[in-house]
């Protein structure tokens, strides 16, 4: 029986049937676009996934070495055993990484905008140096003064640091539950309407949290938590995504028995009309990897039990 009702007014993309077309996308469907270089691709065993993940960097890390460039990477916090597998790759093979710069895409802050402390439990820097740079050789791992992290210091000239550098070789990322890439939430499309060109130049600053970015980071890093997430962050913009010479995006949202929070935005993102309500939506338009993860892949269906 059919039950049609209008989307909570607090969702900012709000076209129902737009919706309704890429949730009826099969997991058989999901991986074919229109654009040829936009690759979507499944992956079904989160092993062979994140595996996947951390060889893509390494081949990339190797491949600046052996034509003697420099390697600038755009990183996310999320998801994390990449990291560790990759780190250790290094470790065995001996691979430096002199030539590697860093730049993560996001770091926490607090109502007035100032970045939380490297020393914060859910700081994304501490998550970081946990999970991937403390894990690298002393001897392997580049200078710490080529691994950057966004704060309020220097959140009005992070873009012009990747791009003095001659931009970022690759941008690694996920897609939030609202659709945001880094923490470019979806409220922010408000500010450009449909001036696409405009919501693409956009770069750092200072962001307010969307509710549903609140709500699925309370889940996944604060116990449930949502009183304990702070309300701003520092984020990359579309202008370094869509500046980078290649885009890696990976989507493993599958919590188990069922739930894939990012089963709809993942196909929203992908295969929904391009705009700046959705900004993951922008990664449609250019050149770059799209991975899902197999349970994130799987048919948007209502389960009730």
């Amino acid at each position: 029986m059919a039950f049609q009702t209008e989307l909570a007014q607090f969702i900012p993309f709000r076209d129902a049937e737009e919706c309704a077309r890429v949730r009826a996308i099969t997991k058989a469907e999901i991986t074919a676009h229109s654009n040829p270089d936009f690759n979507i691709r499944v992956i079904e065993e989160s092993a062979e996934f994140y595996v996947a993940f951390a060889m893509d960097l390494i081949t990339r890390i190797v491949e600046a070495r052996d034509s003697g460039r420099q390697f600038v990477a755009i990183l996310p916090v999320g998801p994390v055993p990449q990291f560790a597998i990759a780190s250790k790759i290094i470790n065995d093979l001996k691979i430096s990484l002199q030539h590697v710069h860093t730049f993560n895409m996001d770091e926490y802050a607090d109502e007035d905008g100032n970045t939380a402390p490297a020393e914060w439990a859910g700081s994304f820097e501490k998550a970081m140096w946990e999970s991937c740079f403390g894990l690298i050789d002393p001897d392997l791992r580049m200078p710490e003064n080529q691994i950057h992290f966004p704060t309020t210091a220097n959140i009005g000239d992070y873009g012009k640091l990747i791009a003095d550098l001659g931009g970022a070789d690759v941008v690694y990322g996920g897609i939030g539950w609202c659709g945001h890439i880094a923490f470019w939430e979806a409220h922010l499309g408000d500010e450009f309407g449909d001036d696409m060109n405009a919501f693409k130049k956009a770069g750092p600053r200072i962001v307010e949290l969307h509710p549903m970015t609140i709500m699925q980071n309370a889940l996944h890093s604060f116990s449930g938590d949502w009183s304990w997430v702070p309300p701003k962050a520092a984020t990359i913009g579309p202008a370094e995504i869509m500046g980078a010479k290649h885009r890696s995006f990976w989507l493993d949202g599958y919590l188990g028995g069922g739930v894939g929070w990012q089963r709809f935005i993942g196909r929203l993102c992908a295969h929904g009309s391009v705009n700046t309500l959705v900004p993951g939506s922008i990664l449609q338009t250019a050149k770059g990897d799209y991975t899902f993860l197999g349970g994130v892949a799987d048919d948007v269906e209502i389960h009730m039990s």
